[in-house]
């Protein structure tokens, strides 16, 4: 039979047992790179395969799963659909999130000191990744997700770990060819993916402002994303603050005064928006704005786009 044979265990002689995630939102489909990545099977297509002509895994669970080589696909799918660990608890780092939220988060959670986070995630060196990881801060790359943790197990190291290898099975994994032939290296990538994620709230619109912004650094302008002045203030929304940032010709994070991409990423971008700088799309515009509804208003010249300014009140 054409579905056994795909099925078939990884090895039958191995009975150890792995811990596997399901992220939420998965599909059987969608596991086989990551369970072929973890060892578990021994092909993805046949993996794949195997779903299609069966057609189960239609129930899989989010969660944490204890899985071993000697299951065929069929064990493996049924364990899947099955109970998740227990004393699992969901833990969501939001789009968008700067190490300082992720941190908060977990302290008040009552798993990490403050600082804890923050000192680990500009710790580089402790991880591992298939890319080359920045060498000073991993902002930008730690991955927005709802988590599975168990509470008695976690440790901010092994946290940590978890989102980077999240972002290579979400992000990097599926489009490691066209970040590997982007003009731009998989670091400006990231950058320019978590300005986009505080830029733009629609996910449609992002490829638009993504082309923009691109053309601005083609071009040799200054790039003007005011959330960049935002990311060292301790509350995001410190308009007091934010408004001296802004002008501030010393801040490195200052693209209004300053060319060239922030030093570091602004916050961790989920999947939309690092998919859309990869999928910059181009037009005639040079610039835009946001009305009080987070409308998109992009324009072609200065004076089109001051007469939007003037239109909704944006300054």
């Amino acid at each position: 039979m054409v579905a056994d044979k795909c099925g078939a265990p990884a090895d039958v002689t191995d009975s150890t047992e792995h811990v596997f995630e399901v992220q939420p939102g998965s599909t059987a489909l969608g596991l086989g790179p990551r369970l072929e990545t973890a060892g578990l099977i021994e092909d993805a297509d046949s993996f794949t395969m195997y779903v299609r002509l069966s057609k189960e895994g239609g129930c899989i669970k989010a969660g944490q799963f204890r899985l071993r080589r000697d299951m065929s696909a069929k064990e493996i799918l049924d364990t899947l659909c099955g109970v998740p660990l227990a004393d699992d608890v969901p833990f969501t780092v939001v789009e968008g999130w700067r190490i300082r939220e992720i941190d908060a988060a977990l302290v008040q959670r009552g798993w990490a000191t403050p600082g804890q986070y923050t000192a680990m995630a500009n710790d580089p060196e402790h991880f591992e990744a298939q890319f080359d990881l920045p060498s000073e801060s991993l902002e930008g790359y730690l991955y927005p997700e709802t988590y599975m943790v168990d509470v008695d197990r976690f440790s901010v190291e092994g946290f940590i770990q978890r989102q980077l290898d999240t972002f290579s099975s979400r992000f990097y994994e599926p489009n490691i060819e066209s970040i590997s032939t982007n003009e731009h290296g998989l670091a400006d990538i990231v950058i320019m993916a978590s300005m986009i994620e505080r830029e733009e709230p629609t996910p449609h619109n992002r490829s638009l402002v993504v082309g923009i912004l691109w053309k601005r650094l083609a071009n040799q302008w200054n790039l003007g994303v005011d959330a960049t002045s935002r990311y060292t203030l301790v509350e995001w929304n410190d308009r007091r603050a934010f408004l001296a940032k802004l002008r501030d010709p010393d801040d490195p994070y200052n693209t209004r005064l300053r060319g060239g991409l922030p030093p570091t990423a602004i916050g961790n971008p989920g999947v939309s928006s690092l998919q859309a700088t990869l999928e910059p799309e181009d037009s005639p515009y040079w610039y835009y704005l946001h009305d009080s509804d987070q409308v998109l208003h992009p324009s072609r010249t200065v004076s089109e786009h001051e007469a939007y300014r003037r239109r909704y009140n944006v300054y």
